[in-house]
């Protein structure tokens, strides 16, 4: 790993290609989206938070399957980007939050992180891992999706990423519904 990317490059990336890994056409992206469908569960799901939902791809997947779904962004020009890709949908609240910071409502039925815990510091990983075990209700679903390979603009490795989120959550989980590539990684869980 080099240098990890921040949010400007982030905010740079999504400014000049509205989608620069190709979420939206890639099979690879649409079966990773479909694996953190299948990890939810069946819907419709009630309260749903995304984090760091990148140009909209999964959020557009996830509204169908929410009754209320809160997309978050770190990045100006991705929130943009969410917003122009789920419409005038009522169901969905796009709202700009740099992690870590309070989310939005205060309980989810699920909260879904996915491709952010390796651009974050280990510090900042920690408190977003402890703020979602407050905000899951009991008995909710959490859906982590992330690669299993690193990339130069990495903070931390993504060797063991969902393990360390998890430890840091301070909660005792349960592992569920999962999908596995070379590449990446999508599971779900519920706090024991």
């Amino acid at each position: 790993m080099t240098r990890a990317i921040t949010l400007d490059g982030f905010d740079a990336m999504f400014a000049g290609n509205d989608d620069p890994w190709s979420t939206f056409a890639a099979r690879d992206e649409a079966h990773k989206r479909d694996a953190i469908l299948h990890a939810l569960g069946h819907g419709p799901l009630g309260r749903v938070l995304e984090l760091a939902a990148g140009n909209g791809s999964n959020s557009v997947a996830l509204a169908k399957r929410t009754l209320r779904l809160d997309a978050t962004e770190g990045t100006e020009a991705g929130t943009a980007l969410v917003r122009k890709a789920v419409g005038d949908d009522p169901r969905v609240r796009v709202e700009r939050l740099v992690l870590p910071r309070r989310f939005p409502r205060t309980t989810y039925d699920a909260i879904v992180v996915a491709e952010i815990l390796y651009y974050l510091t280990a510090r900042a990983m920690a408190q977003v891992a402890r703020d979602t075990a407050r905000a899951l209700r009991p008995g909710g679903t959490l859906v982590l999706a992330h690669h299993r390979i690193d990339f130069h603009d990495f903070a931390q490795h993504a060797d063991a990423i969902h393990a360390r989120f998890l430890r840091d959550t301070g909660v005792t989980w349960h592992a569920g519904q999962g999908t596995r590539t070379g590449r990446w990684k999508v599971r779900s869980y519920r706090p024991r």
